[in-house]
């Protein structure tokens, strides 16, 4: 725990620091490096309140066995101070705890809104039929969590499936909850049309990409070409008279980006440039995994595409979660989007890995 206070006792010299910048006139007259320097403080307040805490327990643990070693004339005196030293002991414990968790190194993009994709992949029908049921299950947990939810783009089946859907969620802390949800999740179940009643299994991706705004990432405008094109409904009719439709095109990855749900062209221009954004950002940092084959391996947020992350088993009213081994015979309830015990399960995961290394550092 040396490091760890030493640090500890940083964090807290730069929080009174910012106390005292905070109250420069110079400061405060500078509405950006105010936001910054007040965003800065509030992210250390609850480690610096806990540190407080902890250097106020180690106090007591102290006194209470100075006073037990000098003895204590009071025998009932004597059972009082033992239950508060052991009661200190056990809050030392639990401070420690709460404080390496507090020092873990934060995902920057942990506060940020996501975009997010699903697909139906492998199966045909029944994996578009999926690809609606995870949409169901993600917007129930959506509302549960106080999150919005805004479809920006779909493309539906005959089926009534999804071959494809994108949607923003807005909200409080949305990536941190939903950023291990990239994957291939896989279906089990007897599909609607099977007349035989046999178990079909199928596969829908999940793509996960934080909302990138101006501040985060620059795309350079000669690197993206814009073509413009009636919107069309379904068979092909042009549902517009002018040419509201968009695709977008980044030339140096070569990913392309196709809206016409929105009314007016320039809708459909902001909407195509906040997914072509996220796809580019998704599209470096998947590369930057790749460099790092022994992170992402030790991951559960990160990885491939194309790795199959979850089973829904519907026979046996189990959903599996094959990064951490976790399986639950309740699906039924993950389905209407009581997504929590995964998730908490998959944070305690990383967070688990991340103490480790620290420790070890």
């Amino acid at each position: 725990m040396d490091k760890l206070f030493d640090r500890l006792q940083m964090l807290e010299d730069r929080y009174e620091e910012l106390g005292e910048l905070l109250s420069d006139p110079d400061v405060i007259s500078d509405t950006k490096r105010f936001t910054s320097l007040s965003k800065e403080m509030a992210d250390l307040r609850e480690v610096v309140e806990k540190y407080n805490k902890y250097k106020e327990v180690i106090q007591q643990i102290k006194d209470d066995e100075e006073m037990l070693n000098d003895g204590l004339d009071d025998d009932e005196m004597t059972m009082l101070v033992k239950e508060e030293l052991s009661a200190a002991k056990d809050e030392k414990v639990t401070l420690e705890e709460d404080i390496k968790v507090l020092l873990l190194p934060k995902d920057p993009n942990d506060d940020k809104n996501i975009i997010m994709e699903i697909r139906g992949a492998a199966g045909g029908d029944e994996a578009s039929l999926f690809a609606v049921d995870l949409f169901t299950m993600y917007s129930k947990y959506a509302e549960k969590q106080g999150w919005n939810i805004e479809v920006i783009d779909k493309t539906t089946t005959e089926v009534g499936g999804f071959k494809e859907i994108a949607l923003i969620i807005n909200g409080n802390s949305v990536w941190s909850k939903l950023k291990y949800e990239s994957g291939a999740h896989r279906v089990q179940r007897i599909p609607v049309t099977e007349s035989a009643g046999r178990v079909h299994t199928s596969t829908a991706t999940v793509v996960v990409m934080p909302e990138e705004e101006d501040v985060q990432i620059e795309l350079d405008p000669k690197d993206i070409r814009v073509d413009v094109y009636r919107a069309s409904g379904a068979g092909g009719q042009h549902i517009n008279k002018t040419s509201s439709a968009v695709r977008m095109t980044h030339l140096p990855t070569g990913i392309v980006v196709a809206m016409q749900d929105q009314r007016s062209q320039q809708q459909n221009r902001e909407k195509a440039m906040k997914i072509l954004k996220a796809r580019v950002y998704d599209y470096y940092a998947q590369q930057e995994q790749s460099e790092h084959d022994a992170t992402r391996k030790s991951a559960v947020g990160t990885g491939d595409r194309s790795e199959r992350i979850r089973t829904y088993n519907y026979p046996q009213n189990r959903v599996t979660d094959h990064r951490i081994g976790l399986s639950l015979n309740k699906l039924d309830r993950v389905m209407n989007g009581e997504l929590d015990d995964v998730i908490d399960a998959l944070v305690l995961f990383e967070q688990t890995k991340a103490m480790e290394k620290l420790e070890n550092e």
